[in-house]
């Protein structure tokens, strides 16, 4: 899929979820690694991350432009468009917008550190490197130490 066939799409979805027309560009943006897509407050314009596409096939792409669209009408009409928003929750729910995309990669596989508690040995995943003289473990509140990091 080209960005001219997305933002046909991205227009015929507004149309038919909304019944409002989407005036501004969407395209593909390789650069979106952790998220579907994003709308852009100033230029309001729509990115999409292609590799949702390819991965997880149109179902998955209309349902990011769903949730994109719902930030897009709601920022336009000065309604609350953030996802903590009353009229953002709403709107997601009329459309069945999902709050979520599905993940590119799973969590273990994106964890950097494998930290492990001194006491009960429980072992804990983490993307981004853990304060062990803050953080301690959930389970007994001891100290937490590094066991590998990737």
């Amino acid at each position: 899929m080209q960005n001219n066939e997305l933002q046909s799409c991205v227009e015929k979805v507004s149309l038919e979820n909304f019944n409002k027309p989407f005036k501004h560009r969407a395209y593909f943006n390789n650069r979106l690694r952790t998220t579907g897509g994003r709308y852009l407050l100033h230029s309001h314009n729509i990115e999409i991350n292609h590799k949702q596409y390819t991965m997880y096939g149109m179902e998955a792409l209309t349902n990011i432009i769903k949730h994109e669209l719902c930030h897009y009408h709601l920022h336009l009409e000065g309604k609350g468009y953030k996802h903590k928003d009353y009229d953002f929750k709403k709107l997601s729910k009329q459309v069945n917008a999902p709050r979520y995309c599905e993940p590119l990669e799973s969590y273990e596989s994106r964890a950097n550190y494998i930290y492990e508690c001194t006491n009960c040995k429980t072992k804990f995943m983490r993307i981004r490197k853990v304060n062990t003289r803050k953080m301690v473990c959930s389970l007994c509140h001891q100290k937490l130490t590094l066991i590998e990091k990737k």
